[in-house]
């Protein structure tokens, strides 16, 4: 693996920005990057802007990372390539500073915020006059809005690391100390506030606006407002949560698309209710592409009718979070022997289920999705990072605040639109028990459980640990309308720690940099 300062050094020669689709995503060819002659109108801008919702720049996060930690690590799955020491570390949550996940997410996640930097000064020293202010500081919310969501998942992962704003100075000062978690977060507030105030209430499809910013700002400020708090929150942020959350909640004029099945699928990419999803193509080729779709369980339903390789199955402990009530999402999230779904490889009737594996993602073969260039390198489904059903669900905690139960009228409505879209039957009051499960089932395999765990376990340590430890994350069989556990986990998994929450610095990294070690210092 490169490390950040190799990595950030040859992102001052030029902008990887993949090739896509016929879109808002054009992206421009390498030979249209330079910073003398591009950003000069509105339109390259947006092509500019366009190349951090996909494409080179998030595939290696999103490739190790997203799932991996979200969903992996939390214990809601795995990959059916268990044997190897990578998966093994994730699944035991105890990785090591020289696992390969460890190191390709904090490396995509840096090449990422290297590309909104250039793409930021880029706008800020070579737009002209002529280009209007309001589409300059639009362009600009784009890019630190992507920026905020990098430092947020690296700073929730990692704690303390180091903040490049201008990818230049690395020349000069290439090794760099780690900030404190403080300022981290601070700076990831200072980017997503600016994005709220710059983004349109409105924007072509696939694009992120001021409700997306302020969704994403209500999750960052619940977060903050959990750290350190020993058993309560702290009330400004959480005042903060609850007033920009609530404007979404009640001002976007969003609603809940009415189908929790139908919403995962490729035609339905980009519904309202999403307010940010990664935007993949088909046709791009390795290392620009999305490759959930291999995460199948059979070629049958992959492009070409192969390449099938990994599939994820879900774990025991998720299946038993879901009631009997609850076969929409359960369906939509994983399969279990028996399932039948017509929708994948339609043209010859339809698959059926031999074993448990992941559904959402799995969106089928080419023919399925009447996409011909789509490989198992790059499935057109744009997942989503942020719907509404996020942000209502944090709007109830938000709400609840440093309690662990709540009545209150207005946590029910939203807390309760989310359960009756699925066909749930309302509840009355809510827990903090209740509220966590709603979350893990709503967003299975969306890559947010681990970020719920880390939440909680800064401000309620011995709950977070307890459920890491308590869980069963056997592989199980269904048959005769029953569940049974494998005899043991695929690995075992080692009892979490407080230092479990927090990832290691890449071994690669510590090495180029040694003053990754030493302890974070102040940004403010």
């Amino acid at each position: 693996m490169k490390s950040i300062n190799k990595l950030f050094y040859s992102l001052l020669l030029l902008l990887a920005l993949a090739g896509c689709k016929k879109s808002f995503l054009d992206r421009p060819s390498q030979s249209q990057i330079a910073s003398n002659n591009f950003y000069q109108t509105t339109k390259e801008m947006r092509l500019a802007t366009a190349s951090l919702y996909g494409g080179a720049p998030v595939w290696q996060w999103h490739g190790n990372g997203f799932l991996q930690f979200g969903d992996v690590m939390s214990g809601n799955g795995t990959t059916g390539q268990y044997q190897g020491t990578d998966n093994n570390e994730l699944f035991a949550v105890n990785l090591s500073a020289s696992n390969g996940y460890v190191q390709g997410a904090w490396t995509g996640l840096y090449n990422l915020i290297g590309q909104c930097n250039n793409t930021i000064l880029g706008i800020q020293q070579y737009a002209p006059a002529t280009v209007p202010a309001a589409d300059k500081n639009a362009a600009i919310a784009e890019a630190r809005f992507i920026r905020g969501y990098a430092y947020f998942n690296l700073v929730l992962h990692w704690g303390a690391v180091p903040i490049v704003e201008d990818n230049s100075k690395l020349i000069e000062h290439p090794l760099l100390n780690r900030i404190i978690v403080s300022d981290v977060y601070k700076f990831v507030t200072n980017d997503l506030t600016y994005a709220v105030q710059n983004l349109p209430v409105t924007d072509v499809t696939g694009r992120v606006t001021t409700w997306s910013a302020q969704g994403m700002l209500s999750k960052v400020y619940l977060t903050m407002a959990s750290l350190g708090g020993n058993g309560t929150r702290n009330q400004a942020y959480l005042d903060s949560a609850k007033k920009y959350a609530g404007n979404v909640c009640k001002n976007s004029g969003k609603t809940l698309f009415p189908n929790y099945y139908d919403l995962f699928t490729v035609k339905n990419n980009d519904a309202p209710e999403v307010l940010f999803a990664f935007q993949w193509a088909a046709g791009v080729g390795y290392g620009n592409g999305n490759t959930f779709n291999n995460y199948a369980p059979s070629n049958t339903i992959m492009p070409k009718k192969g390449g099938a390789w990994a599939s994820m199955k879900p774990t025991y402990d998720l299946y038993l979070k879901y009631s009997a009530k609850d076969t929409v999402r359960r369906k939509a999230t994983f399969m279990m022997n028996g399932d039948y779904f017509p929708e994948l490889n339609a043209a010859e009737g339809g698959y059926k289920a031999t074993g448990s594996s992941l559904k959402k993602h799995i969106i089928g073969n080419d023919v399925d999705n009447s996409s011909p260039l789509m490989t198992l390198w790059d499935s057109p489904e744009h997942d989503a990072v942020l719907r509404l059903a996020d942000v209502y669900l944090l709007y109830a905690e938000a709400i609840m605040g440093s309690n662990t139960v709540t009545s209150d009228p207005e946590a029910l409505l939203y807390f309760n639109k989310v359960r009756t879209r699925a066909g749930v039957d309302p509840l009355s009051t809510i827990t903090l028990d209740t509220l966590l499960s709603e979350r893990r089932i709503e967003l299975a395999f969306e890559g947010q459980y681990w970020g719920d765990l880390v939440r909680l376990s800064y401000w309620q340590p011995a709950k977070a640990l307890t459920i890491i430890n308590a869980q069963n994350r056997a592989f199980f069989n269904y048959a005769a309308g029953a569940a049974t556990p494998d005899a043991s986990p695929v690995v075992t998994v080692l009892p979490a720690t407080l230092r479990s929450f927090t990832l290691q610095i890449p071994a690669t990294e510590l090495t180029a940099n040694p003053k990754l070690a030493e302890a974070p210092v102040k940004y403010y």
